[in-house]
């Protein structure tokens, strides 16, 4: 069946004091993404035809998230606060020339589900003119309460400031999510009174003005913690802990090991192929991917990185934006990577550094070794040559190449180009002086046992 066209209204203008933090509310991260990036991102992935987000006044950096999310969206301002049909309202110019469903989301939501929205848009379907997603609140205080009648509809929505001691006692609870496929949802938007205990114009008070007119209004039900709402730090630990559940469950349904997963923190983007075996304590920032096969050892971090199927990383690997591993690499303990490209059966097993540049195939960084990238004003490029050997505790001094095959001596720094095939070495000739240990000991014995 085809279905209206549909516009999703985001409501992002709340500024969230109970965070306690210069950062709007809307803009702190679940799964290293914001959640108002989370909501944009639903409300892409269900299909949505047009995409409306209202804001607060100075809210500058949330009209900049909302159009790197989502640069079609069209950005609405809500000059007061007063209420969410207020708010719904900002977005006029959008529900004027918008003829279809209506959706309307909260930024402060990021765990709502697309599986959720999809029923919503099925009770339409069915004919109801309105759809509320109602859930049953373990503690309901606080929330608005879901009055239905026999049928099942929906026949009222009472904030619990306006209810009374009977209509408090529901459990069914209003998530603020409302799905409308209403003729003319800007007439009844405006007919929205604010003769209750705040003084605001409530979006719930929709049900009953549209009923008045005939309309069905539906609820669909959701889990409790799919409609989480975040005001507070505490909160936000909630949604990341809820988050985190749902992705590790989600990668080991796919393939991937997970040795201790509550150890494993993963982000909204994070790639992991099959049979990756992942041991304890390892955080992947956004943009990672791991291929199939490959070991993740334990105490490892990695963000904006590719690593390549059956590679070997950790313990205690650090993988920063632009590192690119190939199969077969091994990237030890301590050591770092950054914007640099390791190639097929590379290894670089102890305590090193590689930073901007290049590792060639089958080549083999020893202990110790740092890539001298950064003069105090630019960064420079390393590359080392496909089989090329560098021994421990090298330094090399960018921009510089190591040819195929070369071998570097340990000790050295190296700050020419090296040919392939190649020794080079770069230490202070050795001096050594027979029985210069002993007499200097009986020397410093002396001075140590002389009073004064």
């Amino acid at each position: 069946m085809s279905r209206p066209p549909l516009l999703v209204v985001v409501l992002a203008a709340g500024q969230g004091t109970r965070m306690k933090s210069a950062l709007p509310k809307v803009l702190h991260k679940v799964g290293g993404r914001s959640m108002l990036g989370h909501v944009l991102a639903l409300a892409q992935g269900i299909g949505a035809n047009a995409l409306s987000v209202v804001v607060g006044p100075g809210m500058e950096a949330v009209r900049a998230e909302a159009l790197a999310q989502a640069p079609g969206a069209k950005i609405h301002l809500q000059e007061q606060q007063r209420g969410t049909a207020d708010a719904v309202l900002a977005a006029r110019d959008a529900l004027k020339a918008h003829n279809g469903d209506v959706l309307v989301l909260y930024a402060d939501t990021p765990l709502l589900t697309a599986d959720a929205l999809e029923r919503l848009r099925a009770r339409l379907d069915d004919g109801a003119g309105i759809c509320v997603l109602g859930f049953e609140a373990g503690d309901p205080m606080g929330y608005g309460r879901l009055l239905t009648e026999g049928s099942g509809f929906l026949s009222a929505i009472r904030e619990e400031k306006d209810a009374s001691p009977a209509e408090r006692a529901v459990r069914l609870c209003n998530s603020g999510v409302m799905a409308f496929r209403l003729p003319d949802l800007l007439g009844v938007l405006s007919r929205i009174g604010n003769a209750n205990a705040k003084g605001e114009y409530y979006l719930t008070d929709v049900v009953e003005i549209a009923r008045a007119g005939g309309t069905r209004a539906a609820v669909v039900t959701g889990a409790e913690e799919d409609v989480l709402g975040v005001n507070s730090r505490d909160q936000l630990a909630v949604a990341e802990s809820i988050f985190q559940r749902r992705a590790r469950l989600a990668v080991m349904r796919e393939g991937t090991t997970l040795i201790a997963p509550e150890t494993v923190w993963l982000s909204f983007d994070t790639k992991l192929g099959r049979d990756v075996v992942i041991e304890p304590n390892v955080f992947f920032g956004p943009g990672v991917t791991v291929e199939d096969g490959t070991e993740i050892k334990a105490n490892c971090h990695f963000e904006r990185a590719r690593i390549g199927k059956n590679a070997r990383v950790g313990p205690f690997a650090r993988l920063r934006p632009g590192a690119d591993l190939g199969a077969n690499v091994h990237v030890g303990n301590f050591v770092e990577v950054k914007n640099s490209t390791l190639g097929v059966g590379a290894k670089a097993n102890h305590l090193s550094y590689i930073g901007d540049g290049t590792v060639g195939a089958g080549a083999n960084i020893g202990a110790g070794t740092i890539f001298c990238n950064y003069d105090g004003f630019l960064k420079h490029r390393t590359e080392i040559g496909d089989g090329a050997f560098v021994g421990s505790n090298t330094s090399l001094v960018a921009p510089v190449k190591i040819g195929e095959g070369a071998y570097i001596g340990s000790g050295s720094v190296i700050t020419k180009n090296v040919a392939p095939g190649a020794l080079a070495l770069g230490r202070s000739a050795q001096e050594e002086r027979p029985g210069w240990a002993a007499k200097f000991r009986t020397m410093m014995a002396k001075r140590k046992a002389k009073p004064g």
